[in-house]
């Protein structure tokens, strides 16, 4: 099973043959500035199209933490998505309250698992628009 840096680098290395299929589901690799660091971070994501953008959501499993990569994207929303072979600039902006429940509806039917890490947590879980710059 593909996780973590692996998932990063097998998807890369093959333009998404490797891991863009992952366990039902579709993912991309985000990469963005480190906000300590200033070093470029790659993680893989759960997404989901909506128009032109792309869905992702900060579960972190369910934990009481924002993952550091959602904490990036707040310090330099400006970053970059590779979907397959297609790499894409983004900006990432969190989800509006208005419109978080119909993006959130899109992303659980994709992973159900969501709406169980929210129930585990007191922590507004959010949902991440990641919309085309270029």
């Amino acid at each position: 099973m593909l996780f973590g840096q692996e998932h990063v680098r097998r998807y890369v290395a093959t333009d998404g043959a490797e891991g863009h299929e992952w366990e039902g589901t579709t993912v991309l690799i985000l990469t963005m500035t480190g906000r300590r660091t200033g070093e470029r971070r790659s993680t893989p994501l759960i997404y989901q199209r909506h128009g032109d953008d792309y869905l992702v959501v900060a579960s972190h499993g369910g934990s009481d933490q924002h993952p550091a990569w959602y904490h990036n994207l707040q310090a330099q929303p400006d970053a970059e998505i590779q979907v397959k072979g297609d790499r894409l600039p983004v900006r990432a902006r969190t989800a509006t309250p208005e419109e978080k429940p119909e993006l959130w509806r899109i992303m659980a039917a994709t992973w159900p698992d969501y709406d169980e890490y929210q129930k585990k947590t007191d922590r507004e879980i959010p949902l991440v628009v990641l919309e085309p710059t270029g």
